[in-house]
């Protein structure tokens, strides 16, 4: 049934200071119903398989059911023989089961979520009148996945999101990562899940210029979708690693200029500038993502220089002439 699943498992997320443009427009606009796959699914698991349940899920959630199949148990169908016995056998680890009760008690009220997605997607949508709105869900993957993107489905991974100091996070993640790990990156990895998987990436993988545009043009909408949230918390980076990138950003450009990284078509250079690992070739005290944070950074001054509206910019893939045009020079 579904013949496209995007599975996105780690995200990079940046803004910068600037406000959102018609804020007060979207601020009254409906919430989006989430619906709690999470919450029906816990009930299968701990009702021993049953098959009534079985038959509920199977009818309330078919997408979601089959995008669980793929994604978790690499099963094609959940027609496949075998499918609920592997299902059960995947939830029942006695770590995996707590991190499902904690996850869903942690979330059990998500009114808030569920506002501010609908202000955000009211903004998105008025401004690319093109991309749909998805049918959005919770779901928990045991740590895998962040969010799940196929078709009109948006699913995201509640146990991913605990806080920074939850304890069963401490032994599977850097600090780094578990800055990225808390109820305020819900929203903000939600929208760029869903632009990631509409406006997929089409330019060449190893220029870095081309990936730092794409992700600035990306973190840009999310930013503006969301003015209310605190740049550092969108960015995923404590306030002093996010202010070192605004004291340093001529440096961090001088050094990309000079040692000729913005062309050269080399990936494992290219993913130093956009992996999450701190950016130790720059200073100990570099962020992960630099390369994104200035890839925003040339987005925003675009949009400033040019007046383009978000759907000039999200049709728009010549990053050199983004580039050019955004006359980015912070000297």
């Amino acid at each position: 049934m579904l013949s496209k699943i995007i599975f996105i498992i780690a995200f990079i997320f940046c803004c910068t200071g600037c406000k959102g443009q018609g804020k007060d427009v979207y601020a009254q606009a409906d919430p989006i119903k989430i619906y709690r796959f999470d919450k029906a699914l816990y009930r299968l698991i701990t009702s021993g398989n049953d098959v009534g349940i079985q038959g509920e899920l199977l009818c309330d959630y078919p997408e979601m059911m089959e995008v669980t199949g793929k994604g978790l148990l690499n099963m094609p169908t959940t027609e496949t023989p075998g499918f609920f016995d592997r299902l059960a056998k995947f939830y029942s680890e006695p770590t995996l089961r707590k991190l499902y009760r904690e996850a869903i008690e942690q979330y059990d009220s998500i009114a808030d979520i569920e506002q501010t997605l609908g202000q955000a997607f009211a903004y998105l949508k008025t401004n690319l009148p093109a991309m749909p709105v998805p049918r959005i869900y919770m779901h928990v993957s045991g740590l895998s996945q962040n969010v799940w993107a196929a078709h009109h489905l948006l699913s995201l991974s509640i146990d991913k999101y605990m806080g920074t100091d939850y304890p069963l996070y401490q032994n599977f993640f850097y600090d780094f990562q578990r800055e990225k790990m808390q109820r305020a990156r819900v929203v903000p990895d939600y929208l760029t899940g869903w632009l990631l998987s509409e406006y997929p990436f089409a330019g060449k993988e190893n220029v870095l210029l081309e990936r730092m545009v794409y992700e600035g043009k990306i973190k840009y909408l999310v930013q503006q979708a969301l003015p209310d949230i605190p740049p550092h918390v969108l960015m995923g980076f404590t306030e002093k690693a996010y202010n070192w990138c605004k004291m340093n950003e001529a440096e961090i450009w001088k050094t990309l200029v000079e040692r000729k990284h913005l062309y050269t078509p080399d990936l494992i250079t290219t993913n130093k500038y956009i992996e999450d690992t701190p950016a130790a070739f720059l200073s100990d005290e570099a962020p992960g993502n630099v390369g994104v944070w200035m890839g925003l950074q040339i987005v925003r001054r675009y949009m400033e220089e040019t007046g383009a509206t978000p759907e000039r910019l999200i049709q728009e893939t010549n990053a050199q002439d983004i580039l050019r045009q955004s006359k980015y020079k912070p000297f």
